[in-house]
């Protein structure tokens, strides 16, 4: 399975240092970052801005989901130790982070996706496409069972979360500014792969209150938006329903085009702590 989007959160780290505070960087990194921007730039320049976008070649490759129930993730229906069913694969958070580790297993009666991070940083995703106007509410459950003891998005340093999913959009590429563009040929340069228009980060937060919505710090076109927060239900199985269209208009200020990935993600890479939760499926619904 070849990585979706590079770096969802831009946690490229080494120590306590960002890659684009410039601080603490391995000399190679140092060394060669020059030609990065460079290359970077060449892409905004010389590239159309949506063959940098990896939703572009999903929209044009997968047909839209239809009917009133569209399962994005079918865990249930799988075997402990197995494969999900479907396409499921994971994607690379940083080159710089080790990755979390996603396996099937036995939880009570049914079978669900456990996430584990230890200082680490990596999601599990599926490509599918699904209108967000025709099928606006997702559904799933999920169940904390090792908590982090600080995390908070709106803090750099805390925005880790044991249980996130994940909702990625194509989009309109002629709202996208220079500088979005620059960081999309910066992630392809750095990576050489490509990330979608737009995210949204359904998260689990210690300390920011559900309904916290905050942008990336380092790209607006991933958002964050807190619909758990503290430890009291550490341990039990939350079911939870959003609807990503009014989301997405409350979080990007428009109207969002074709879903192209759903995901989840376990991390810890910012707190260097320990993380654990359990995904059972997702599913989008008409209204």
């Amino acid at each position: 399975m070849r990585v979706f989007w590079a770096s969802i959160r831009v946690k490229l780290r080494t120590g306590k240092h960002r890659f684009f505070n410039g601080e603490g960087l391995p000399t190679k990194i140092l060394r060669i970052a020059p030609t990065l921007v460079c290359v970077a730039l060449a892409g905004c320049v010389g590239v159309p801005v949506d063959e940098l976008l990896a939703s572009t070649a999903i929209v044009a490759e997968l047909p839209i989901e239809s009917g009133a129930l569209v399962e994005a993730a079918r865990f249930s229906a799988g075997r402990p130790g197995g494969a999900p069913p479907g396409h499921w694969g994971p994607f690379v958070v940083s080159p710089f982070a080790s990755k979390s580790k996603y396996a099937l297993v036995d939880s009570g009666p049914d079978v669900v996706l456990e996430g584990r991070a230890a200082g680490s940083a990596s999601g599990f995703y599926q490509r599918i496409r699904i209108d967000p106007a025709h099928n606006p509410v997702i559904e799933w459950r999920w169940r904390v069972t090792q908590p982090l003891a600080h995390t908070d998005p709106r803090v750099s340093s805390l925005d880790d979360s044991p249980a996130r999913v994940i909702v990625a959009f194509h989009g309109d590429v002629k709202r996208l500014d220079i500088g979005e563009r620059f960081t999309l040929s910066l992630y392809k340069a750095l990576t050489g792969e490509k990330m979608p228009y737009a995210i949204i980060l359904y998260t689990w937060s210690s300390d920011a209150p559900v309904g916290t919505i905050v942008a990336n710090d380092q790209t607006a076109k991933i958002q964050t938006i807190v619909v758990e927060s503290g430890a009291g239900h550490v341990g039990e199985w939350r079911e939870l329903r959003r609807n990503v269209l009014e989301d997405y208009r409350r979080a990007f200020g428009e109207e969002p085009w074709d879903i192209v990935a759903v995901g989840v993600m376990t991390d810890a890479s910012n707190t260097h702590g320990k993380a654990r939760a359990e995904y059972g499926d997702i599913s989008f619904r008409l209204q």
